[in-house]
């Protein structure tokens, strides 16, 4: 089955994979950014609307039409901010006003209730990276799915380890306990977006925040 996709931060590493694989796979899609000259991608199926996922007024209008949100929105872990909590906050108050259900995001592995898989990364990751460089970011994180778990939508929060540049696999886990001690704590984007796109017309994981690793 085809649907009408919006997709925010299509231009991010994850985004693009988004954006091609659902071309790919027959789904027509707006891609929502804030520069419209990094789509580097053209498709009969693809629209590119320039929006700020922290200004309202841009997202409501792009919202209507579709059939399904996915979200992979953030910023380098270098800067601080409330990008992923404030711009999902204004996502799902448009798709609320749309009556519009399904809304994938992507968030990460390693703080909440899954932070038991830090046990399993290098110890610079782990004493230095987490605490220091991206607490902020995992704050940030934490309160975006605050936002998603309390709303209305049907929604799936997408919990990756860390993100590489590998390319499309289909062999990955997903759904597993924080505390599995197999786990890697490592997927390509293209992977994670092969599965964001899988819970578009599966309802297993509606309601959850399934991890993605290998």
């Amino acid at each position: 089955m085809t649907m009408k996709l919006l997709i925010f931060g299509a231009t991010g590493g994850t985004g693009r994979e988004l954006v091609s694989q659902a071309l790919r796979q027959g789904h027509s899609v707006t891609a929502f950014v804030r520069n419209p000259s990094l789509v580097q991608q053209q498709h009969p199926r693809l629209t590119v609307v320039k929006g700020d996922v922290l200004d309202y007024k841009t997202i409501e209008p792009a919202v209507a039409g579709h059939d399904a949100v996915l979200s992979t929105i953030g910023m380098p872990a270098n800067k601080t901010g409330t990008l992923r909590s404030e711009g999902t906050r204004n996502i799902i108050r448009a798709m609320e006003k749309e009556g519009l259900k399904r809304f994938i995001c992507q968030t990460s592995l390693g703080y909440g209730d899954s932070r038991e898989v830090l046990r399993r990364t290098p110890f610079v990751f782990k004493y230095i990276i987490v605490p220091f460089i991206l607490k902020k970011g995992f704050a940030d994180h934490a309160l975006q799915e605050t936002y998603i778990k309390g709303s209305g939508l049907d929604w799936v929060i997408i919990r990756p380890g860390n993100l590489t540049d590998g390319g499309l696999t289909g062999h990955y886990r997903y759904g597993f306990a924080p505390t599995d001690p197999d786990i890697q704590v490592k997927v390509s984007r293209a992977d994670v977006a092969d599965f964001m796109l899988k819970q578009l017309t599966d309802s297993t994981f509606i309601h959850k925040t399934p991890g993605i690793s290998y």
